[in-house]
This record gives structure tokens, sequence and C-alpha cells, in this order.
């Protein structure tokens, strides 16, 4: 009605204004069509509006309006399915999943496998005679790190936690460097300052470990980042447990990571247990995968006792980290079958029968033994020989570092400044002072000079 009056009313008004004010009436003209083609705008949205059509606009999420009450359940995303390539007697699933290495590649898997089993036995067994201060083995979680380790490329950047020996190993680290760390002696290429198993090699890409818990994961998200503005065609893979996965410094690297656009490879290894903590009181959620979307990443869980299903991951994680320029989240799942540490006894929290399950049943090395021997690969001489042959060079290399010199003193106030500081100085002072005042506890004989 009113649009009707307005044009009604328009040319007496327009005669009108123009008998008295011609000047303005041009203006007043296109004022009030102006008027009119606004308010009639209005009442036409008001009659169209179709709210369920409408979408948010909220620059923080992408989702749709709703119109009821309904808080999200923790089991959104759950029952996340595990990836595998074989059964636990070495049968390959499904056939297109078989990454069809050669017989020389799954003998090399399967060697470096059980030389990490062997190392770790003869060096638990050291400690336990008093012979080194300390030592984590890496029963049952050995197929996460050769089936990861074979998927990279030399060059690629690794961040470890404490338990990826089988990864150092894999890329060539000797033995008698592996003894070295854990004896602290002058071959030690971290001179000696690392506590046992915090292993480091810069030829081999292999970033010193670091005790504190999931201090690796927001570093291995700055390098990748440095890797990504060069151009370099790298990636960066970074190892963590379940446990870590609970720290702060995760939750930093994961959402750093995706928002910068990183070519890393987050590589969680949940065992079942952080230390004594089982993962029933350790997370609510869906396990580590289940939060991959949640920040923004790519995400798979995968069977970490089957070696061919962690390589098949990784390797295609690595190649569309680099391809894509964005962050990848692999949980393997895995059983820790030795005690977290020389320092820990997991009898106190849990049975002998779980864990002679998993040692028995379903072990990752006697998976890719059934595999190697369903096609004539290895026989019981193979393995007979084998177990000698590596425990022999592992012997070796272990009485070797045993009678090897502790390196230099001084190396203890070196490779900070370029330039020695006066508290350093002091410091070093007081040392001597003191080691001169009480030489007969100081053995000094058995350091280099």
């Amino acid at each position: 009605m009113e649009h009707t009056l307005l044009f009604h009313y328009i040319p007496s008004l327009w005669c009108d204004v123009t008998r008295k004010c011609p000047f303005i009436a041009a203006d007043l003209l296109v004022s009030l069509v102006f008027k009119i083609f606004v308010n009639f705008q209005a009442a036409h949205q008001q009659q169209t509006f179709d709210s369920s059509l409408e979408k948010p606009q909220f620059p923080g999420a992408s989702a749709e309006f709703v119109d009821q009450l309904d808080f999200i359940q923790p089991n959104v995303i759950s029952g996340i399915p595990v990836y595998r390539v074989m059964d636990r007697l070495g049968k390959i699933i499904n056939p297109s999943q078989d990454p069809q290495l050669s017989k020389e590649t799954v003998l090399n898997f399967y060697q470096k496998m059980t030389l990490l089993n062997t190392m770790d036995r003869i060096l638990y067994e050291s400690q336990r005679q008093g012979r080194i201060s300390f030592y984590m083995t890496n029963y049952g979680e050995e197929g996460t790190h050769i089936g990861s380790a074979a998927a990279l490329e030399p060059s690629d950047l690794v961040f470890g936690q404490y338990r990826e020996a089988g990864v150092l190993m894999y890329r060539g680290f000797p033995l008698d460097l592996f003894m070295a760390q854990c004896y602290a002696n002058a071959d030690d290429l971290g001179k000696g300052r690392q506590m046992p198993v915090h292993y480091g090699c810069k030829d081999l890409n292999f970033v010193t470990i670091s005790s504190p818990l999931a201090t690796q994961i927001p570093q291995a998200v700055g390098a990748a980042y440095a890797i990504k503005r060069e151009n370099m065609n790298r990636a960066v893979i970074c190892y963590f447990g379940e446990g870590a996965a609970s720290e702060g410094d995760a939750h930093a690297g994961f959402n750093f990571s995706a928002t910068l656009e990183c070519p890393l490879i987050f590589f969680c290894r949940n065992n079942g247990y952080a230390i004594s903590t089982p993962t029933n009181e350790q997370y609510r959620g869906d396990g580590i995968a289940a939060r991959g979307p949640g920040y923004g990443m790519l995400s798979i869980r995968v069977d970490g006792n089957d070696v061919f299903a962690v390589y098949n991951a990784t390797k295609e994680a690595r190649r569309r980290a680099v391809a894509e320029n964005q962050p990848f989240l692999i949980e393997a799942m895995t059983y820790r079958i030795g005690h977290h540490s020389t320092s820990d006894d997991s009898s106190a929290y849990r049975s002998v029968d779980e864990v002679n399950y998993w040692d028995k049943q379903d072990h990752p090395i006697s998976r890719l033994r059934h595999y190697m021997t369903a096609r004539d690969w290895w026989s019981e001489d193979d393995e007979r020989s084998w177990r000698k042959q590596s425990r022999k060079t592992v012997m070796e290399a272990f009485e070797k570092a045993e009678k090897r010199l502790k390196p230099n003193v001084e190396l203890l106030f070196t490779d900070v400044y370029n330039e020695m500081t006066p508290s350093l100085n002091k410091q070093r002072e007081a040392l001597w002072k003191h080691v001169q005042q009480y030489k007969e506890h100081y053995p000094l004989d058995l350091y280099e000079k």
C-alpha cells in the first residue's frame, strides 16, 4: 500500500516542486525513487527468506546450523580400523597390498629386527650386572622401527624419543657406536655426556634423543617448516609414544604442523603403556589417530606388528607429505613386551599371561619369519646360523666397548662456547682441585688423557 501511494503521488509532487523550486527537483526525485527501491527490496527478502538454507559465516569452523540441542559424543570418531597387510601367521590378506619387496630386502628387515633383539638382551643383562647404568629394550616393537625406517629416504630427518634404536640401526649405525654410547666411552659421538640409549648421529640425519618427554615434537615441526621453506624435497619423521601424546608439546606440534603445512610424519607407537599407566587411564578417546582430524591432519591406524603395513603407510605418508606439504599422523598399534626400562618392574601392573600372549602369539619377528618360511626364504638352519652369528657380532662389539677408555675429562667443559667463559674456567679449576684432593676416588687412568 505504501509503495502504491508513493508512486501515485509522485507526478503531482513533481509538478509542485518543479514549479516552486526547480533546482532541487531532480535530487528529490532520485531520493524518493531510492527509498521506494530499498523498501521494496526489504519486503521481498522477508517474503522469500528460507532459514534452512542459511550457512554459518563464522571464521573459526566449517559446519551447518542445527535447531536441536545435542552435545557431541566423545565417540563421534570411534573404532578407527587397523590397517594390516599380513595376519599373525604371515599370510598376505589382500594381494594388492603386498609391497612386493625383494627377498634380499625382506631378509634385511628380518636380520635387523633380530639383531636389535639380540643387542637388547645383551645390554639389558649388562645393566643388571652393573656394567652400564641404564637401558631400555625394544622388545615387541621391532616392526615399527624397521618398517618405517625402510620407507624413508636417507636424507629425511629423524626425531626419535628413546625407543627407536632400530631406525638408527637400519640406517647403518654400527654396533660399535651403539655400545660406545651405552658405555659412554671415548668412541661415543656424544663424548660420554648422555645417559645410555640417548643416541644421535648427524651423518645419518638422526637428531640426538632428549630425555624430557615430547620435546622432540615441536622441534620436529620447526625442522619440517625450515625444510619446506628451502624446498628441499625432504621429510621429517617424529616418533613418540601414546603417553607423550598427552603432553602439551604434542598439542602445540600438531597444531603448528597443520597450520604451517609442514612435510612431517608424526609416528606414534601405541604400545599399551606409558611406563606403568595403561591406555585406559591415559585417554578416553579412540586412541591417538582419532585426534588427527581435530587438527586438520590426515591420519591412519596400522598394525605395528606387521612390518609391511608399517612400511606401506609410512611410504605413502612420506610421498604425500613432500608432494603436498602437509603433516600425517600414523598410529602404530603394538605392545611393549619388555619393562619400560631397567628402572621398571612391569610385573607390578600387568600379568605374565598378558605379556606371554604378545611374545608368543603375535610378535613382529615371528610374523615376518612365518612369511619368509612360507616362501622358502628361511629355514631352521638359517635361523640357528644367524642367531649364532648375530650374537657373536654383538658380543665382540660389547667386549670392545667395555675395554675402551672413557672420554677426556676436559670434554666436560667444551662444545658450549667458542671460548671458555670465566664461570666455566672457575668450575674447571674447582673440579681439578677436588679431584686432586680426593684422587683415590677418581681413577683417572680409565680416562683418555
